[in-house]
């Protein structure tokens, strides 16, 4: 079994939340990191311009002084997004993380570097023997020439995966541009023609331009352009853009898990993940909807598959947010089997969790450790 550390959000005088993050991720052992005058990289995501779930600045703060102390050399990092938004190339990308907090003056020690530069296309190409679904994965090649990898993921709901976890935040979020076509190339949507409205925002958010509108004003996809990026899904507000399961919720998350194998590869690596403002889509909106479930606390260990398994546990175990779409009170409620999945019931992140599983990444059992 894996150990998992755990610390809630309670704190009193003297004993800061930021204090609690560096108790337990020595407590968890992160000072056996061989990081001495090394390159280590802190993957985080730097949250979208208008969204307000992602994790504060404060926390990479400690992160940074913690791994500076231990003679780390430090930088933030994340990839460009393959959707039209805030963060699908280097300068907005930089812009926005400096207006979120990650900045020299808030995080001194650490600058930010955009794994896969200027247009997401620097990347290493790292091969994957034992992948059923990718036999190579592009990765960003800040990240795949760091010496050390450490994560600070922010547990959250997601609309193509279910939840986005700490392997969620290895692969997808490690991935080229390129590597993200790669990462969707399967799972294109389809128009579910009876609910389309004609608001042609799938057509204005389509950065491929593979949607349009047709005679009858209806969206229509040409599936020669189209790379499957799911960002129609992600903004259609009348279910008329839609995932097909077979690819989207198994073959995506199964993807990501190889990634995620590919990433960890040589390199001494340590996650830590945070359940608060679990906001049911991703931290790439432009908002955040009310958390899903109650903030829960901080996770640390050694083992990213263990990690979310725990998230997911923990998660799964608490009482829906009043309010939120996993409320089934609420007028909009998406009810499914699962109450953290409530928000994404057509996702499968479980089927992820089990094939990192098989690839070797990690354990799915695990010791929870309070502290």
């Amino acid at each position: 079994m894996s150990e998992v550390f755990f610390t809630d959000f309670k704190s009193r005088s003297g004993m800061s939340l930021t204090k609690k993050l560096e108790l337990l991720v020595k407590a968890a052992g992160i000072e056996r990191l061989d990081c001495k005058d090394k390159f280590t990289a802190i993957k985080i995501h730097f949250g979208e311009r208008g969204n307000l779930a992602f994790i504060r600045h404060n926390y990479a703060s400690r992160m940074v002084e913690l791994l500076r102390k231990m003679g780390a050399r430090t930088f933030l990092t994340d990839t460009n997004t393959l959707y039209s938004g805030w963060r699908s190339n280097a300068v907005d990308h930089l812009n926005i993380a400096y207006l979120n907090g990650f900045n020299p003056i808030s995080v001194p020690g650490a600058p930010v570097i955009i794994a896969d530069g200027l247009r997401g296309t620097d990347q290493v190409v790292i091969p994957i023997p034992r992948g059923e679904y990718c036999r190579e994965a592009l990765i960003g090649s800040a990240i795949a020439k760091a010496d050390v990898l450490v994560t600070m993921t922010h547990f959250k709901g997601h609309e193509m995966t279910g939840f986005g976890g700490a392997l969620k935040n290895l692969g997808m979020g490690s991935a080229s541009v390129g590597g993200k076509l790669q990462l969707h190339s399967d799972s294109k949507p389809v128009i579910e023609r009876a609910n389309c409205t004609g608001c042609r925002q799938c057509v204005m958010n389509c950065r491929q331009g593979a949607v349009s509108l047709d005679k009858e004003k209806i969206a229509v996809i040409n599936y020669e352009l189209c790379v499957g990026c799911g960002q129609c899904i992600a903004v259609c507000q009348y279910d008329t853009a839609q995932a097909v399961k077979s690819s989207t919720a198994q073959g995506l998350t199964a993807k990501i898990s190889e990634y995620a194998w590919a990433v960890l590869q040589g390199k001494e690596h340590f996650h830590v993940s945070f359940i608060m403002d679990v906001s049911p889509l991703c931290d790439c909106w432009g908002m955040n909807d009310i958390p899903i479930i109650p903030d829960i606390g901080m996770l640390a260990s050694f083992d990213p598959l263990a990690l979310d398994q725990a998230c997911f546990d923990l998660a799964k175990k608490s009482p829906a947010m009043p309010g939120s779409v996993a409320d089934p009170d609420r007028t909009d409620a998406r009810v499914g089997e699962d109450k953290f999945l409530y928000a994404n019931p057509r996702t499968d992140g479980v089927f992820g969790l089990a094939h990192a599983e098989k690839m070797g990444i990690g354990s799915r059992s695990y010791t929870l450790i309070e502290i």
